[in-house]
């Protein structure tokens, strides 16, 4: 395809995919032990119930290429050596696949998607956790993504304190699967949270910042009623239709 010449130092216009969408992107976005996984699952059975089609996913993963790449940066027993830019690189390698894979053609077909973590987990966790270059993260996320962006992203945030002790929790319950990440130091986590307080002050109509403290059924409930508030009025071609179908719960 032939392209228009431009005059030097001008900006080259970004060529937008083509692909069409008719679903609902939500992604859930925190700290660790905030309690994201479930409250998917409730989110995704009360969507079911009102009579949407919804498919959850998790990052990185999602894929069976994703999960390979889960495995090499979370589990493996050889990953000690990883370096921060690799982790970014593969971060990234398995949303490229995601994305492709499944989300495009969920949103396609006009599905939910529900997915835990997206690209604000790359900002926060190698962009503030690990201190790379914040442009250097948006450029490879860029690429990774494209013009697949969420409609709406919760996110729920704990304390330190709490993060901790729900982590200890879960691994005395479960059994033990080694996590390179959580490995990490409090500090790290600690700019992890600041980083995920500037991506919702930076873009409040799309993230939704909501306490994860709170019990089980609190949370849900101020899940659903942002998801009300949000997006009930706002979804490309009318899918989500809460008002109607909710109260029957």
């Amino acid at each position: 395809m032939a392209h228009k010449s431009q005059a030097p130092g001008s900006k080259t216009p970004v060529q937008k995919p083509e692909f069409s969408v008719n679903g609902l992107f939500i992604t859930f976005e925190g700290t660790e032990g905030s309690g994201k996984s479930t409250q998917i699952k409730i989110l995704a059975q009360r969507l079911r119930q009102a009579g949407h089609e919804v498919i959850t996913l998790r990052e990185p993963g999602g894929t069976p290429i994703g999960e390979e790449i889960r495995h090499t940066l979370k589990h493996s027993a050889v990953n000690h050596a990883m370096t921060d830019v690799a982790e970014l690189l593969l971060m990234n390698a398995a949303r490229a696949q995601l994305v492709r894979e499944v989300i495009r053609p969920a949103l396609a077909v006009g599905k939910v998607v529900l997915c835990d973590r997206f690209y604000d987990s790359t900002t926060a966790y190698q962009g503030y956790g690990r201190q790379l270059n914040l442009t250097m993260v948006k450029s490879v996320i860029d690429v990774a993504v494209e013009d697949t962006r969420p409609h709406l992203t919760l996110l729920l945030l704990v304390s330190a304190d709490v993060s901790e002790e729900r982590r200890a929790t879960r691994q005395a319950n479960l059994p033990f699967i080694r996590d390179r990440i959580e490995e990490a130091d409090r500090p790290f986590f600690d700019r992890v949270a600041n980083g995920y307080r500037q991506i919702a002050a930076m873009e409040p109509n799309r993230v939704v910042e909501l306490a994860g403290s709170g019990s089980t059924t609190e949370v849900a409930e101020a899940i659903w009623e942002a998801i009300r508030v949000r997006l009930s009025n706002a979804v490309p071609g009318g899918i989500l239709n809460l008002k109607a179908k909710a109260d029957h719960d």
